[in-house]
């Protein structure tokens, strides 16, 4: 029902005891220590993969199987005053209330504003305090909750809370379920410095089981001159030792184009295509370039060799972009350059299927210049023509549009700009009217916003093939091959 992280604002209070007098007044709570394995949290953060330390305290705070959970947040003391930052990232892993743990002798009003200032921007709610005078909770503008010893008010604090998931949750989620599926995806651009060491991060992570087509001394040379030493289940092949097996099948594919042998020897030495009919051949599961191929280049062959899947018209893509506190999906970024309304509804509703198959209630806004009736032009008209199309089409999805890009995502805009719209304020996938709005915008809020953006991944298609940017992280790739094994188990 709800995650609940205390958070001491001086060194005078005892957090473990106060989380679990909490617990003990609300149905099915459990205590959830963010410091239990301190050691494990110094080496992670001090060498700079908070996320990973975030994803771990998000899995382990599952298995607690709690309705609802209290998190005991890190004391500003002087032994973790460097780790006390870190309160601000648990409430966004966790998508948490936020309760300040004060000291009355120790708490005015001023302290307090400071401590909930932290928060300030973070996406969470500051939700009130335990422990301070009730004035200086009142100045404040905190909801007191008692004292340790005489708690009150608490039952709110279980109340549900808004459906959203955290960058954290997503991550841990899209890990576990890629080891689970346990699929085999090639990687074309075998001997490319970041895929080499992606594969390697995929294999000691258990995310996948990669095949590098590349010859095997260009990849050790790659892998030596990067610092990775990948491990011995990574598979290097050499494509051409795989071009002829490949022939046959490849022209009875292409025989309504009339392919040759000749021809389709040729068009088998770009690694793209050959991975492509090892995946049309169902021996690998999934394909990821693009980290030097265009992403015609890694679509046309997925078109000709592995077909739409049924009942899909046209391939689009959607990126995850990870911001702070929430995972919002954005299409299409990489594919469409004009999509026509029906082409921009069928974006939609692919786009949403993809964010729920992903753990992301979709609420869908088409995103545009106008905000429902406030401007006019063909290019509103487009997308408020898609908006009712794909709400002809499925019924079931929350769609709405035209709408802003602040009034879809931002609570208070939406209340003066669109206070009647099911999805303003609240949009949980953002649907742009045409690839060079879509593009820009994912790439500014990206590199800008410093946010992880996990995708493109491609929708529509019947087996899946995955597109990178060409200015792709390390990171990036890693998160594509595991959303590649996903999506590999959902068609099988």
């Amino acid at each position: 029902m709800a995650n609940i992280l205390l958070v001491p604002v001086c060194a005078h209070v005892r957090v473990a005891e106060a989380a679990a007098e909490l617990a003990a007044v609300l149905p099915d709570a459990a205590v959830f220590d963010a410091l239990a394995d301190e050691a494990e949290a110094l080496a992670l953060l001090a060498a700079g993969k908070n996320d990973d330390w975030f994803d771990a305290l998000v899995g382990r705070a599952l298995a607690a199987g709690a309705a609802n959970l209290v998190i005991a947040g890190i004391t500003p003391d002087a032994e973790k005053a460097l780790l006390a930052v870190q309160n601000t990232g648990l409430a966004t892993s966790f998508n948490a209330r936020v309760v300040l743990l004060a000291d009355a002798a120790h708490s005015d009003a001023q302290r307090l504003r400071l401590a909930k200032q932290a928060f300030a921007g973070a996406n969470v709610e500051v939700a009130g305090v335990i422990g301070a005078d009730q004035a200086a909770a009142e100045a404040a503008g905190l909801k007191s909750f008692g004292r340790t010893g005489a708690l009150e008010n608490t039952a709110d604090l279980a109340a549900a809370q808004e459906t959203r998931l955290s960058p954290a949750q997503f991550r841990f989620n899209m890990i576990e379920a890629a080891r689970r599926a346990d699929k085999r995806i090639v990687l074309p651009e075998g001997a490319e410095p970041r895929t080499v060491q992606a594969a390697a991060i995929c294999h000691e992570k258990g995310l996948a089981r990669c095949v590098l087509l590349a010859p095997r001394e260009e990849v050790l040379s790659v892998a030596d001159q990067v610092g990775v030493t990948l491990p011995d289940s990574v598979e290097i092949i050499d494509p051409a030792t795989l071009v002829e097996q490949y022939v046959a099948p490849m022209c009875e594919l292409r025989k309504s184009k009339g392919l040759t042998p000749e021809q389709a020897r040729e068009q088998l030495q770009d690694t793209v295509v050959l991975g492509t009919m090892m995946m049309a051949q169902n021996d690998v599961d999934g394909l990821v370039s693009g980290a030097v191929h265009t992403t015609a280049n890694t679509i046309r062959p997925a078109l000709q060799l592995i077909k739409t899947a049924p009942g899909a018209s046209m391939v689009s893509s959607v990126f995850f972009m990870l911001l702070p506190g929430q995972v919002l999906v954005y299409g299409d970024c990489a594919v469409n350059p004009n999509p026509t309304p029906e082409q921009l509804a069928e974006i939609a509703i692919q786009s949403a299927d993809s964010a729920k198959a992903f753990g992301i209630e979709p609420r869908v806004a088409l995103i545009s210049y106008s905000t429902g009736t406030s401007g006019a032009g063909p290019d509103v008209d487009a997308v408020a023509e898609a908006v009712a199309l794909a709400k002809a089409k499925r019924p079931d999805l929350v769609v709405d549009g035209p709408l802003q890009y602040d009034a879809a995502t931002v609570p208070g805009v939406a209340k003066s700009k669109a206070p009647n719209s099911p999805v303003a304020g609240q949009a949980t996938v953002c649907i742009f009217p045409d690839l060079n709005t879509g593009n820009c915008t994912y790439k500014a809020v990206q590199r800008n916003a410093n946010v992880l953006s996990v995708g493109p991944m491609l929708q529509g298609l019947r087996k899946p093939v995955n597109d990178l940017s060409r200015g792709a992280l390390v990171e990036d790739i890693v998160y594509t091959v595991a959303l590649t094994a996903i999506q590999a188990a959902q068609m099988a």
